[in-house]
């Protein structure tokens, strides 16, 4: 790629060498143009022992989101990358959570911007009463080949704003870093990847070992549903009562209470009940 500031060839070797400290056989690419950074990791993955990877992309024209949703970025917005390594825990569930968790304490470690977590997958701003999104996760994996199917190549993607979007929409309207921190320039992509490889990496790690559970406790103090009258994609409504232990929501509909997977419903807080599903 032809360098573009803040991505120049120092910003680049710099982040090459910290994500080698946290993988040392990892590679890193920086790319002016893609269609999407998850496609071509998995494009990779497909069959084949493929090393660790970190693929940013200063603009996407098929970024996806959750269920299908497009995720468009230009150059300069925003933050947009993936990670891809193999995988192979005993349970996968929790795990968009357990990414989301890393990226929050990464960008905001004592909590001091009000960063949040919307289950399953965004990353949000919560003030003066409203929730605003910053950004989302989207994880793809391929199952392994024989003889450790267990082992599966995992793509993490992420999308974070570093400009507030001027667009309108369905769902949680959109923030950026610089109008939470209040900089009147846009924030350094590479500085904030280095910040969220720094978490991330380790956090997937020690996912594959230990799974979710001994990160529920600190996904409540981020948790931007818990204690909130929830919406389900079925018509139904509860109040959500946080996570267990494998990451599924719990929510306390008419009916009783209910444990909520990502692949069976999507939510949406009480308040935004006149918005299609998020």
């Amino acid at each position: 790629m032809s360098a573009l500031p803040p991505w120049n060839d120092q910003a680049v070797q710099a982040l090459t060498s910290h994500v080698r400290r946290l993988c040392p056989d990892a590679g890193v690419e920086v790319v002016a143009h893609i269609d999407s950074t998850n496609t071509e990791l998995m494009r990779r993955g497909h069959g084949c022992d493929h090393p660790p990877t970190l693929l940013v992309a200063l603009s996407q024209t098929a970024g996806r989101g959750r269920m299908g949703r497009a995720w468009q970025s230009q150059p300069g917005a925003g933050l947009t990358f993936s990670w891809g390594m193999h995988l192979a825990p005993t349970d996968w569930s929790g795990l968009s959570l357990a990414v989301g968790l890393a990226l929050v304490e990464a960008l905001d470690p004592v909590g001091q911007w009000g960063l949040k977590l919307k289950w399953p997958n965004d990353v949000c701003w919560q003030a003066a009463g409203t929730t605003r999104k910053l950004g989302g996760v989207l994880i793809e994996t391929q199952i392994g080949a024989a003889p450790s199917p267990a082992r599966r190549w995992c793509v993490v993607g992420v999308g974070l704003n570093l400009q507030t979007p001027d667009i309108d929409g369905a769902g949680l309207a959109p923030v950026g870093w610089n109008e939470i921190t209040g900089e009147t320039t846009t924030p350094s992509g590479p500085d904030l990847l280095q910040a969220c490889m720094t978490t991330l990496v380790p956090a997937m790690q020690a996912f594959e070992l230990h799974g979710f559970g001994p990160l529920a406790e600190r996904f409540a103090q981020r948790d931007a549903l818990r204690g909130q009258t929830v919406v389900l994609s079925d018509g139904r409504s509860g109040a959500a009562q946080g996570v267990d232990a494998q990451g599924a929501l719990r929510v306390l509909t008419a009916q009783g209470p209910e444990a909520v997977h990502s692949a069976e419903v999507s939510v949406r807080p009480i308040a935004s009940q006149d918005a299609p599903h998020v």
